[in-house]
């Protein structure tokens, strides 16, 4: 099974130059959670959503909850935004929430060659967690080999180096590929060993590799954006990555869209495109207050559970409308 390119892949950092200001989007999102029938004779019915947070490239504003029933919003370890909400001896029928909110979004670019003058340092903290592996990207001897491999085949030396010899060989290597089964769970066996998923898998094998090496990597899920302005249904999620660098800071990455575009190849090495909402970070969650089943492998859907149980068919729906005046990055709705 083919684990590294053999033929030389380009090393250069291929800085994203922001030779333009970056780009920003405005939107309002609506994103609804339905459980179509409670079971019957449910003594305790629990239901969490994410709910998107405020970063340096992205804005919430105006959020709004529509709900018949009280509910909550906390952070779980990580910082992630959640909305919780109790029933206790619910009655038959449904129970639907939604959360609406405006956001601005904009590019996260970085210009790996003119670092600007005090980046971003990340705590003890941050590098030591996001160092740990994850349920399904363990760290082990066999991880490690792989990742020396890559990076030792383009002679990298450096972080930067080593993370863009690893990108360089997920997007050469993994195919986008939803056929079939064993993809989306973000597997690194599986991505290793069949080449092929979706964005989940391909970030599997970009952060397992990565912290391999000692580089702290980062996980992000939220929902995507179509480029062309406008409004409608949001079918599924898109998820991303972030390694850290010592004196430039946390650097994004998009394998998975490098690889469905070969022409953005240079971009997504340094950058993530305005056309995203980021709802959580991290793997292996467990939300607030805390689930009854085992942490959850990502949370960007709603999950509920009747009486401590997992309830499977939560529906969800997704819509955005693009606002249409054009704004600048600094600028508000």
């Amino acid at each position: 099974m083919l684990r590294y390119a053999l033929a030389v892949l380009a090393l250069s950092i291929g800085p994203v130059l922001p030779s333009d200001p970056p780009k920003a989007r405005s939107l309002a999102l609506e994103y609804t959670a339905l459980v179509q029938e409670i079971p019957t004779g449910t003594q305790r019915l629990d239901l969490w959503m994410p709910v998107p947070h405020d970063d340096p490239y992205q804005q919430i504003m105006n959020l709004e909850v529509e709900s018949a029933h009280q509910y909550q919003i906390g952070a779980d370890a990580l910082g992630n935004r959640i909305l919780h909400l109790r029933l206790d001896r619910p009655e038959a029928g449904r129970l639907q929430v939604t959360l609406r909110f405006n956001a601005i979004r904009r590019e996260h670019r970085q210009d790996l060659l003119h670092v600007a003058a005090g980046p971003v340092e990340a705590t003890t903290g941050e590098v030591k967690r996001w160092l740990q592996p994850d349920r399904l990207v363990p760290l082990d001897d066999q991880i490690r080999t792989w990742a020396r491999e890559v990076v030792d085949a383009a002679q990298a030396k450096t972080d930067l180096e080593m993370a863009r010899a690893i990108y360089n060989h997920v997007v050469a290597t993994v195919k986008y590929d939803k056929s079939g089964k064993g993809w989306g769970r973000g597997d690194i066996y599986y991505a290793c060993e069949n080449r092929r998923g979706n964005c989940t898998d391909f970030h599997a094998i970009f952060i397992g590799y990565a912290r391999a090496l000692g580089i702290p990597a980062r996980f992000a899920i939220g929902f995507p954006l179509p480029a062309d302005r406008g409004s409608g249904q949001i079918a599924g999620y898109h998820c991303w990555a972030e390694f850290y660098a010592k004196g430039i800071g946390w650097i994004p990455v998009d394998a998975s869209e490098a690889a469905k575009d070969p022409s953005r190849r240079e971009y997504f090495f340094g950058a993530h495109d305005e056309n995203r909402v980021e709802f959580t970070r991290g793997r292996d969650l467990v939300l607030n207050p805390p689930q009854a089943g085992e942490p959850l492998n990502y949370f960007v859907y709603p999950y509920a559970e009747a009486d401590g149980k997992a309830l499977s068919g939560v529906e969800r729906t997704v819509r955005y409308r693009d606002f249409a005046v054009s704004i600048s990055a600094g600028s508000s709705p």
